[in-house]
């Protein structure tokens, strides 16, 4: 690893009450890691195991900053990680417990979902400055799970688990959103999602945490329409949440939070979504606890949080997709959310 800069790194949060904290892993070559320390947020967690969070840990795209959601006191932390260790640069409040940060070319959302609203800033100077009159809140009852960009920053995408809807909301040259366009889900409590560059979306389906119901569907997003491609395609694991898209975008693989398994999923050039093994990787066979999972820049190697085995677990992705355990880190608390690799 470059020891001058972060550009191989993984991070995670530990959610804590007291005080919330990162927790900073360097990549060696191989994909193993090594931990670089603990740095505290400024602001602190819920405490409660299992985060219902997808995206409390971002990097921004030029990989200068690190932004960190802190459930407890309703704020993001701003990290530069441009050098060898990360250093706090701000803590802004946002908004009750906030789960969720989108980021593209210096323009960041954040879903608060205390009081379910999105509140816009831009990154200024390696700061975070609010956007006025941007603030927008969400309907009771929607159950926001993840916020995020269309690749081409043009569009803001909110799953709603509590309506079972994807919104995809147009984003204007000031950050200012225009009316959501609300796309029933193809199967119940839409949570993570994931995109492709030519604006292929797969999000994961929990169907409510019942056991051997889970899934993923694919949409097609282009301009301000979003349309169904694959609906709903089980892969008969239980609670799968998250996901991310290798960059050849060949695949996603998503994790299910209840028995501990990668499922890796096959993306046509259509954009069509098909299963090609529900097992690809176990954190813990049969047990729960496996949740935020990402991919390092160069798509070699995908990292998982194990929330109830305290560790974050690593594969190798070979060429066809297939999973090589590399390791794992334990000494984490039961607490730990978010992740997130460069």
């Amino acid at each position: 690893m470059d020891t001058t800069t972060m550009s191989a790194a993984v991070f995670v949060q530990t959610n804590a009450t007291g005080e919330n904290r990162i927790v900073a892993y360097s990549r060696n070559d191989d994909g193993t890691l090594s931990e670089l320390g603990s740095y505290p947020t400024g602001g602190t967690g819920d405490g409660v195991a299992h985060l219902t969070s997808q995206g409390s840990v971002v990097l921004t795209a030029d990989g200068q900053h690190l932004l960190v959601t802190n459930a407890g006191s309703g704020d993001v932390s701003v990290f530069d990680v441009s050098s060898s260790e990360p250093k706090l640069a701000q803590t802004v409040p946002t908004g009750p417990a906030p789960k969720s940060i989108a980021e593209h070319a210096g323009l960041v959302y954040v879903l608060n979902t205390g009081d379910p609203s999105i509140v816009a800033f831009r990154i200024v100077d390696g700061r975070l400055e609010p956007l006025p009159e941007t603030t927008r809140s969400l309907a009771d009852g929607s159950d926001p799970a993840q916020i995020g960009f269309t690749p081409d920053g043009s569009a803001l995408v909110v799953t709603q688990r509590g309506t079972d809807a994807v919104a995809l909301s147009a984003v204007d040259d000031n950050g200012r959103l225009g009316e959501p366009q609300v796309q029933a889900s193809s199967g119940p409590t839409p949570y993570g999602f994931a995109f492709t560059r030519g604006g292929t979306l797969v999000v994961t389906e929990a169907f409510g945490a019942q056991t051997g119901r889970a899934a993923a569907s694919s949409y097609s997003v282009q301009g301000k329409s979003i349309t169904p491609v694959s609906h709903s395609i089980g892969n008969g694991r239980s609670e799968i949440c998250w996901a991310v898209i290798t960059p050849d975008e060949r695949y996603a693989f998503t994790t299910n939070f209840a028995d501990g398994a990668v499922s890796r999923w096959a993306i046509g050039n259509d954009g069509t979504l098909t299963l090609e093994d529900a097992t690809a990787g176990i954190a813990v066979d049969g047990e729960t606890g496996l949740r935020d999972e990402d991919l390092s820049n160069d798509g070699r190697f995908l990292y998982a949080i194990d929330a109830d085995s305290h560790r974050v677990f690593g594969w190798a992705v070979d060429a066809d997709g297939s999973l090589s355990p590399i390791g794992s880190w334990d000494g984490l608390p039961a607490t730990v959310a978010g992740l997130v690799a460069s």
